[in-house]
Order: C-alpha cells, then sequence, then structure tokens
C-alpha cells in the first residue's frame, strides 16, 4: 500500500520525455518529473520516493528528501501566513500548509515552530499541526532502561527541556545532566532512564551508569595514545577545557580517570594525565 508523505519503494512503469511513471498501486501511475530521476533508470526497475501532491494537487514522486515526513515532528520556518492558514518550507517545491484550526496561535512569517505532519482524511492531503500534545503519549511508553532512543528537542523547561521520544512520547532531560549546547529543533541520540508510573519519562543524553563511564575512559585512553601518551588536562583541569576535550563534564570525566587508573594503565599529575605503557598497545 502506497504511504503518502512517506519515501516508498516503487517500480519504474514507463519512461517518458519529462520523466517517469511509478506503479503506484492503488493510486495509478504516478509520474516522477525529469529532474528527480536517478541516473540509469530503467522499466521494472526499483525507486525510492518521497510521495506527495504537488501545487496542482497531482500525486507526484521525488527523490528529494523532506524536512519531515508524515507521522513526524520537525521545527519548519513559516514561508507565508494567508487566509488559509500558514505555509511551512519543508524542502519541497509546494509548501506545507497549517489550517488556522491547527494552530495554537497565529503564526508569523520568517518564524520557526514546531509541528506534526499527518495526512488530512477528508482530503487525503498533507497538512501539519502546531498542537503537537494530541499526538503524543497515544499509547503506553514501552522502553527499557538504557534503551537507546531518537530525540527531538522541542522546548526549555524549569528542569531542563522536554523532548519527543520517538515520534511518541514527550520525554524530560534535566538541567544538571546536560553538558553539551542543546537547540530547539535538534535531533540527538538518547537513552532511557527510567519510565515513571505515571508514564513520564525520564531520559539521558548519555548512556547513564557504569556503561557510560566505560565509553569515556575507552575515550579518554584513545586519545591519550593520539597524542603521544599525555594529556594536559588532568582531574584539577578546569570544567571548561574538560569540556571542550571531551564533551563531558569534570565529574564524569574524573570518575573515567579514576577506572583506568584501577587497571593500571594512566599515571595522573596536577597538570597532566600520562599513559602507563601496555604489552600489546601501541
Amino acid at each position: 500500500m502506497i504511504e503518502i508523505g512517506k519515501f516508498n519503494t516503487l517500480t519504474v512503469v514507463k519512461i517518458v520525455d519529462f520523466g517517469v511513471y511509478l506503479d503506484g498501486e492503488e493510486w495509478g501511475e504516478i509520474l516522477m518529473p525529469k529532474e528527480y530521476v536517478p541516473a540509469n533508470c530503467f522499466p521494472d526497475d526499483s525507486v525510492r520516493a518521497f510521495i506527495y501532491f504537488d501545487s496542482e494537487d497531482r500525486i507526484v514522486a521525488t527523490t528529494e528528501n523532506p524536512y519531515i515526513q508524515v507521522g513526524e515532528f520537525a521545527y519548519l520556518r513559516v514561508v507565508e501566513s494567508t487566509a488559509v492558514g500558514a505555509f511551512l518550507d519543508w524542502g519541497l517545491r509546494k509548501d506545507l500548509l497549517v489550517p488556522f484550526r491547527e494552530q495554537r496561535e497565529p503564526m508569523q512569517a520568517g518564524k520557526r515552530y514546531l509541528v506534526y505532519a499527518y495526512v488530512d482524511k477528508s482530503t487525503n492531503r498533507i497538512a501539519a499541526s502546531a498542537k503537537i500534545d494530541k499526538y503524543l503519549d497515544q499509547v503506553y511508553p514501552d522502553y527499557a532502561p538504557r534503551q537507546e532512543v531518537e530525540v527531538l528537542v522541542a522546548r526549555k523547561t524549569d528542569l531542563g527541556y522536554a523532548v519527543i521520544v520517538e515520534n511518541a512520547h514527550w520525554g524530560l532531560v534535566y538541567d544538571s545532566e546536560i553538558f553539551q549546547p542543546l537547540k530547539i529543533g535538534q535531533r540527538l541520540k538518547g537513552y532511557i532512564k527510567r519510565v515513571r508510573e505515571d508514564e513520564k519519562i525520564d531520559v539521558a543524553l548519555q548512556l547513564p551508569g557504569f556503561a557510560k563511564i566505560e565509553g569515556l575512559a575507552e575515550q579518554v585512553l584513545a586519545k591519550l595514545e593520539d597524542y603521544g601518551g599525555i594529556l594536559d588536562v588532568s582531574d584539577k583541569s578546569e570544567p571548561e577545557d574538560i569540556y571542550r576535550l571531551f564533551g563531558c563534564s569534570k565529574k564524569n570525566y574524573k570518575k573515567a580517570l579514576g577506572t583506568l587508573l584501577k587497571q593500571g594503565l594512566v599515571e595522573i599529575g596536577d597538570r597532566e594525565v600520562r599513559l602507563k605503557p601496555q604489552k600489546g598497545r601501541r
């Protein structure tokens, strides 16, 4: 079944001067304009294409990558606000409409807003909504502790940053556990800390627990080898210097050094860390 507003893998039916036609199943033949057709494309080839409606409301295919697909959230810029609604730049020729009824407040040209892309059931057209809460937390958050997830930074809160987890749930990253600059709309990896009894999700941007320290310790070891066995960043260095080199807090850096020290891999001075010669290591 063809999914409107998403990438589909379709078969080339025929080639014409102005593009190729793809087998759109229940939608019939779908045109992919010539400028988007991959090189050396022939009948019966499979093509990965994004399916949407053009400015004349014709169903078309493209190999361009939009900033958002149906079922996803993204932070998009308003190109124009009209009597119909606001139009967003989503990386395709035809802008994405946010109807007035789907705006939390009047959207202004030039500003960015967090939106959700959906297919309007009455028209089968792709649209977007700024009323994102109604598309989140619709199912139980079935995540395991330490599970890797994709998160989208949604907004700043008193406690930290609210993030959207796997395009499905609200999560929270606490200020005290953030050791890198964050921007609204940024996508990055996160890790589930816990799902509370009230189904709220706490998220970390670094793997919680000892595994995180192991990973950081390995980074420190690799950096020492790259720098000839000496780093001028010790456990007494300024937090800014440590973050600049490893992107972590001073507390976690000290724990990583402690792990390496216990394993007899390093020596720690007041101003530097030295790699102890180890058999089998370069």
